[in-house]
């Protein structure tokens, strides 16, 4: 299975409409790939807080008609990372969207655990309900963002659900990048599954990006890992890798809790 993370650079001197026709193309390039996968709100940086509202689309607002196209032509899975979602309730939600090669919404997941404490997304944005995971042909992929990651309890119940392989965007800050190497690697660890986590470059709202995604396999070895700049990671993995790796090491059989 071939998979490329498409680690996007937020230019606050970029249009949101620009960056989405520049994603379009880049996601439209990777043509062969299997999964693409966006970081997690890149038409207008996880910690631009005071632009959510004025960028808010619906579902399937401009973000959501760019990326079925792109997803179309390209003929590939796409994870399209995230966007500031305006509910017809009025309530703001960081939700993601997921494409099937066909150009179909295949999935949506609003993130469950909200950051910024008593700030930022944590109050200006709903929590999410649902766990998500999709079906591909290859292997069931389990969706979480950024945040997240912190909480191993998620990707358990993913786990449960079916999961074998975790898609994480994200837009995590380079002063807590250590924390986003570490974490992607125990998730992979305790679940015996690959992790697939694409972070945002750049500086947007004064906050410099970590950039570094990473895909990590069963075993939490790095198969691939990007740099700080714009960058496109591409990796070759074999889904089998998960039910070998579950049998012959069969820890999470042994679950008490």
């Amino acid at each position: 299975m071939r998979a490329s993370l498409i680690q996007i650079a937020v230019d606050e001197d970029e249009s949101v409409e620009s960056r989405r026709r520049r994603v379009a193309s880049l996601v439209r390039d990777q043509a062969g790939a299997d999964l693409v996968v966006l970081p997690e709100l890149w038409t207008t940086g996880a910690f631009a807080f005071e632009e959510f509202g004025n960028e808010a689309e619906p579902l399937e607002g401009p973000t959501y008609e760019v990326m079925t196209k792109a997803a179309s032509d390209a003929g590939v899975w796409l994870h399209a990372g995230s966007v500031p979602e305006r509910a017809p309730d009025g309530t703001l939600y960081n939700t993601s969207l997921f494409f099937s090669p066909s150009g179909d919404l295949a999935a949506t997941y609003r993130k469950i655990h909200r950051f910024g404490f008593d700030k930022g997304e944590a109050v200006l944005m709903g929590r999410g309900e649902d766990l998500v995971t999709v079906r591909l042909p290859e292997t069931t992929v389990g969706v979480a963002t950024c945040y997240d990651l912190r909480f191993p309890e998620l990707f358990r119940g993913l786990v449960d659900a079916g999961a074998e392989t975790l898609v994480i965007p994200a837009g995590w800050p380079e002063r807590r990048r250590a924390h986003w190497t570490l974490l992607a690697r125990a998730r992979a660890v305790e679940n015996q599954a690959f992790v697939l986590a694409c972070g945002t470059a750049g500086t947007h709202a004064r906050v410099p990006q970590a950039g570094h995604s990473i895909v990590v396999d069963p075993w939490g070895e790095v198969l691939a890992e990007a740099g700080a700049g714009e960058e496109i990671l591409t990796v070759e993995f074999d889904p089998g890798k998960v039910a070998v790796t579950r049998e012959l090491f069969p820890a999470l059989k042994d679950r008490v809790l």
